[in-house]
């Protein structure tokens, strides 16, 4: 624990004094105290000063052993303290003032102490007690041993204690008479408040160790199965608990009071909508449960899209890819011993990350497991060929800029790679790399303890199969690619479209069946324009219209085979003040805050919203809104702020 120890310093705790019996001595000073000497007595006094006589009618005990008197003596607990008496003498007719000095303690049970010697500490508890009308030297008998004073008193006795008093005055001048013997007083009386003892702390301390240790032996495995405890090592194992029956029911929103209307929906964007921070805005707000557009702005106008481009590519990859499909990367035997073959199945999410490791990518699969398959199956492994027929064309897209790949944000796209190309797995602004194919199969023969041999050709189709490693499935990969807006896995998932489509797989390719499978499927894509799948290409062209149909497409009647497939969709849009890309957007006090769900997208000079909102009156609403000619930290929360128009109103 931290802070004070708990000890306070030990103080001057008084020493066990010596048997009664043994003669009394002077203490040695206290380390650091000095003793005082005697004082000499006041002007016009003998010294040592002389004792009285004691008074008429008072007969002191016998003396024992002694002709002139008793020995002086140190007290003993259960003597009374009055026997035998001492001599009082009558107050002087004439004395210098002096002042009346505390007398003898004797010993208590639990300390047996001598006189107070000049110089030792008294209590401020015992000025109370000094004061009272004690006998003279009222001491028990002794054992029998010899004073050691050795001075004399007037009455013919050995003096009790030897010593000089404390400051040389005469110890009984200014003495009161003596009371009436039947006036008792106890060492308590007397001594005052005792000094603590750390006896009861010492065995306090001890007590708590004992519970302590007595604790900690419960968790002794051969204590615990001897006392069958519910932690023993070999306690039988308990029934389980009996089942609780639990309600699967969840609370939705408020029910919908009534459908909104044009008007009313008009009326709460009117003043948001037509900010200057927002530039040339296009837009449109549909009602997924009618169908009906409710707010339109220039609608049909292609404008750039900019990362809202993933909202068509996540459409198109759910409508025609199988929701079950996985992206593979295998590895088969070579052309010669010890060879093998790394062969791309498109997968950038493949993690250099050890098992239990963060990585960007949900449920990602990890090179260890790869290279853990092939050195089972193949033993000692010397070349690693590698094999990326499955992509074509150009790694970069039409439109992008030579900065875009490699960047923070995009690398160029290749059919395998780690981590979507990053060098760091678990950090999404970290450098992507030039050559993300090559780097993969370089780590990849490493770990194998080989060199990489080149490209290989496409792999023959009966090669044996040393390994594979699978990605998530595609409705985890879309959830990833829309909530982080990540470019690199919009690419893949783009070529995926192209593939199950029998299109080529390349950028013209991908954009090609996309806008075939959204054609398909019943959407209006006259006026879209795709030159990638990503939406970071300056050459994309879309209107606000196809993106709410879409959008409304997703969050109609679940009945429908069409919403049914592009449900996932809406999962995977970033949550207002929540995650992904509007996680800093939409602060607390926001309407949209927790209740919008949307795409982001910007470049320069671009600045788009797509999503669903649930307004206050518990209806849906998708929207689209697409900016240009912006400054981005002025369109994006004049964005935010439209969409949070929606949230707030009844729109009737």
């Amino acid at each position: 624990m931290t802070g004070d120890s708990g000890d306070r310093g030990t103080g001057d705790w008084p020493m066990d004094d010596q048997d009664a019996g043994t003669p009394s001595r002077p203490p040695a000073p206290h380390p650091g105290q000095q003793g005082r000497l005697p004082q000499p007595p006041h002007a016009g006094q003998p010294y040592p000063p002389p004792r009285p006589g004691p008074p008429q009618g008072h007969r002191p005990g016998p003396p024992p052993g002694h002709p002139q008197g008793p020995p002086p003596v140190q007290g003993r607990p259960g003597q009374h303290p009055h026997w035998p008496h001492q001599p009082v003498p009558p107050a002087p007719s004439v004395a210098a003032p002096q002042r009346i000095e505390p007398q003898p303690r004797w010993g208590s049970p639990q300390e047996d102490t001598d006189p107070l010697w000049p110089g030792q500490p008294v209590h401020d508890s015992d000025a109370a007690t000094d004061a009272l009308p004690y006998p003279d030297h009222a001491q028990p008998p002794h054992s029998g041993a010899p004073d050691h004073s050795g001075a004399p008193d007037h009455s013919g006795a050995p003096d009790h204690d030897g010593a000089p008093d404390h400051d040389g005055a005469p110890p009984h001048s200014a003495e009161p008479d003596q009371p009436d013997p039947a006036t008792t007083f106890t060492a308590a009386d007397v001594l005052g408040p005792r000094r603590r003892s750390k006896k009861p702390l010492v065995i306090a301390l001890v007590v708590l160790l004992l519970l302590g240790a007595a604790g900690g032996a419960l968790f002794v495995p051969d204590v615990a199965n001897r006392l069958a405890l519910p932690w023993a090592p070999n306690a039988p194992e308990q029934p389980p608990p009996a089942p609780v029956a639990v309600s699967r029911s969840v609370t939705g929103p408020e029910e919908a009071t009534g459908a909104p209307t044009k008007a009313g929906v008009s009326a709460a964007l009117r003043k948001a909508a037509s900010s200057s921070a927002l530039g040339t805005l296009s837009g449109s707000v549909v009602d997924p449960v009618s169908g009906t557009a409710l707010w339109q702005q220039d609608a049909d106008k292609p404008l750039p899209p900019a990362s809202t481009t993933k909202v068509l590519t996540s459409a198109a990859a759910l409508l025609s890819v199988d929701h079950t499909a996985t992206l593979t990367t295998s590895v088969v035997k070579g052309p010669e011993p010890g060879s093998v073959v790394l062969v791309a199945g498109g997968d950038p999410t493949l993690s250099a990350a050890g098992k239990g490791e963060d990585t960007l990518y949900t449920d990602a699969p990890r090179l260890d497991d790869l290279v853990k398959q092939v050195q089972q199956e193949a033993g000692n492994v010397d070349t690693v060929y590698l094999d990326t027929s499955v992509f074509q064309g150009d790694s970069s897209a039409p439109g992008w800029a030579p900065e875009d790949a490699p960047s923070t944000y995009a690398a160029p796209i290749e059919p395998v790679m780690l981590d979507g190309g990053r060098t760091d797995p678990d950090n999404d602004e970290s450098p992507r790399i030039g050559d993300p194919a090559e780097a993969l199969a370089k780590e990849f023969a490493n770990r194998l303890g080989a060199s990489v041999g080149g490209s290989s050709s496409a792999t023959a189709r009966d090669a044996t199969a040393l390994g594979e490693v699978h990605s998530a499935p595609l409705p985890t990969l879309v959830d990833d690619l829309l909530t982080e807006s990540d470019n690199v896995l919009a690419e893949a998932v783009a070529r995926q479209v192209a593939l199950a489509n029998g299109q080529p797989p390349s950028f013209e390719g991908a954009a090609s069946a996309t806008k075939q499978v959204l054609a398909d499927a019943g959407f209006d894509v006259s006026g879209a324009t795709l030159a990638d799948g990503s939406g970071l290409s300056t050459k994309n062209a879309i209107p606000a219209r196809l993106l709410t149909d879409v959008l409304a497409a997703a969050a109609g009647d679940p009945a429908d085979p069409t919403t049914a497939k592009l449900r996932p969709l809406l999962a995977g849009l970033p949550v207002a003040g929540g995650s992904g890309t509007l996680l800093d957007r939409y602060g607390d006090g926001s309407p949209g805050n927790g209740w919008v769900r949307a795409k982001t997208g910007t470049l320069s000079g671009v600045n788009t919203l797509a999503g669903a909102v649930l307004t206050k009156s518990g209806r849906v609403l998708v929207f689209a809104l697409m900016s240009s000619g912006t400054n981005p930290l002025d369109a994006r929360p004049a964005l935010d702020a439209v969409a949070s128009a929606l949230r707030g109103c009844g729109c009737r």
